[in-house]
C-alpha cells in the first residue's frame, strides 16, 4: 500500500518529460506569443515531434496511446509555462475525441491516423451564437444529398479555428427531434464553403486563435458522419464529460506555474530588511495557493482516473474537478499578482499574463455555473461515489 495515491514510473516519466520539453522549448516563446499575439508554432512543432500533441490517441492508430491521466500531465505540465500552447493537446483531444467515441473504424483510422502523425489539428465545433451554456439550440443544419451532406450554418468560440485542419461540428438534421436530431461530421478546413471570421480579441490565451467558422453549403460525403444520425449530441456530452478533465488540468498547471514564480520572487524582494517571505501575512497565502493547489490536482487525477475507467461517476467527478480546479486558478493567480505587488501588475513578469490565462477556465468547456448544475443533478440522482 505504500504507492497508495502515488503516480506510477511510468506516470511520473512522462511529467519529468513534458516538463522538460516545455521549460526548453515553450517557455522561452510564451511572452511574445502572447504579445504578439501568435499561434505558439514553436510549441506545436515542439509537442509534435516528442508526441505530446495529441497523446491520447491510440496506438492502433498510431498515437502514443497515453492513458486519461498521462494526457492530464502532459496539458498540466505545457500550461504551468504557457496555457495557449496547452490547448494544442487539449484542444486536440476534445476536437478528434467523438470520432474515437461514436466513429467506425474507417473514420478512426483515417482521422485519427492524420491527427496522430501530425497532418493537422482537430477542433470541435459545438457552440453557435444562440448555442452556448444551451448546447441543444443547434441551429446549424445538415441536409441529405443523395450520398452526401450539406452542411449550413455559424459555430462561434472555435479554439484553434483557422489553425486545426480537421473539425467535428454539431449539425441538426431533424428540428422536431431536438436532441436526438443532432448529429456529428467531421469537416476538413480544405472543403469548399468553410470559412474563418477575425480572430476574437481576447483577455487571455491569446497565442490559440478563438474565431467563428462558417459553413455555406458544405458538401462532404456521407463516410464523414460521426457515429450515426442522432447520436451526435449523446456523443458530444460523452466527450464533455472526459474533456473536461483537461480543462481542470490546465487550471492546476497554470496555477502551479504562477505559485512557483511567486515563491521565487517572495524569497528574493527585500522590505524592511529581510525577505518579504518572512513575513507571517505572506507566508499564510502562500500556504493557502499551495493547499488549494494540492486538494485540485489530486481531485483532477481522481477525476481522469474515472475518464479512463468510463466510470458511471465521472459526470459528477469531470464537472467537480473543472470547476473547483478553475475557481483555484483564478484565486492563485490573482493572489501571485498580489505576492508580487507592482511588478505583478506588468508584463515584464508572466503572472499577469497566467491571471488573465486562468479566466477562460472558468467559463469554457462549460461555465462553473453549468458545472454545479451537472453535479447537482448527479448528486440528487444518486450518481456518485466515495472513492
Amino acid at each position: 500500500m505504500s504507492d497508495f495515491f502515488a503516480l506510477s514510473e511510468e506516470h511520473q516519466a512522462i511529467r519529468e518529460a513534458v516538463r522538460a520539453v516545455a521549460e526548453a522549448k515553450i517557455a522561452p516563446y510564451a511572452a511574445d506569443v502572447d504579445e504578439q499575439p501568435r499561434f505558439p508554432s514553436e510549441a506545436n512543432a515542439a509537442l509534435i515531434a516528442a508526441d505530446f500533441h495529441a497523446p491520447h490517441v491510440p496506438e492502433e492508430y498510431g498515437g502514443a496511446g497515453a492513458d486519461a491521466l498521462a494526457t492530464v500531465l502532459v496539458i498540466e505540465e505545457v500550461a504551468r509555462v504557457c496555457v495557449s500552447s496547452s490547448l494544442i493537446p487539449a484542444v486536440n483531444k476534445l476536437g478528434s475525441l467523438p470520432v474515437q467515441i461514436g466513429g467506425n473504424e474507417e473514420i478512426k483510422a483515417k482521422y485519427l491516423g492524420k491527427l496522430a502523425r501530425g497532418e493537422g489539428g482537430f477542433s470541435y465545433c459545438l457552440s453557435e451564437p444562440e448555442a452556448g451554456s444551451d448546447a441543444a439550440n443547434q441551429k446549424t443544419t445538415a441536409k441529405r444529398d443523395g450520398d452526401d451532406w450539406i452542411i449550413n450554418g455559424t459555430k462561434r468560440w472555435i479554439t484553434n479555428a483557422g489553425e486545426s485542419e480537421y473539425y467535428t461540428v454539431l449539425t441538426q438534421t431533424d428540428f422536431e427531434k431536438r436532441t436526438k436530431g443532432i448529429t456529428a461530421f467531421v469537416v476538413e478546413k480544405s472543403d469548399e464553403g468553410v470559412s474563418f471570421g477575425a480572430p476574437e480579441k481576447k483577455l487571455g490565451i491569446k497565442g490559440s486563435p478563438t474565431r467563428e467558422v462558417y459553413f455555406d453549403n458544405v458538401r462532404i460525403p456521407g463516410d464523414r458522419i460521426i457515429g450515426e444520425v442522432g447520436e451526435g449530441f449523446s456523443i458530444a456530452m460523452k466527450t464533455l464529460d472526459h474533456t473536461r478533465v483537461t480543462i481542470a488540468a490546465q487550471a492546476v498547471g497554470v496555477a502551479q506555474g504562477a505559485l512557483d514564480y511567486a515563491l521565487g520572487y517572495v524569497q528574493e524582494r527585500k522590505q524592511f530588511g529581510k525577505p518579504v517571505s518572512d513575513f507571517q501575512g505572506l507566508q499564510f497565502m502562500i500556504a493557502d495557493m499551495g493547499m488549494k493547489i494540492e486538494a485540485a490536482r489530486q481531485l483532477t487525477y481522481a477525476a481522469a482516473g474515472r475518464s479512463e475507467r468510463g466510470d458511471k461517476d465521472l459526470t459528477f467527478f469531470g464537472a467537480a474537478a473543472k470547476a473547483f480546479a478553475s475557481d483555484t486558478a483564478m484565486q492563485v493567480t490573482t493572489d501571485a499578482v498580489q505576492l508580487l505587488g507592482g511588478y505583478g501588475f506588468t508584463r515584464d513578469y508572466p503572472v499577469e499574463r497566467m491571471m488573465r490565462d486562468a479566466k477562460i477556465t472558468q467559463i469554457y468547456e462549460g461555465t462553473n455555473q453549468v458545472q454545479r448544475i451537472v453535479m447537482a443533478r448527479q448528486l440528487l440522482a444518486g450518481i456518485q461515489s466515495t472513492l
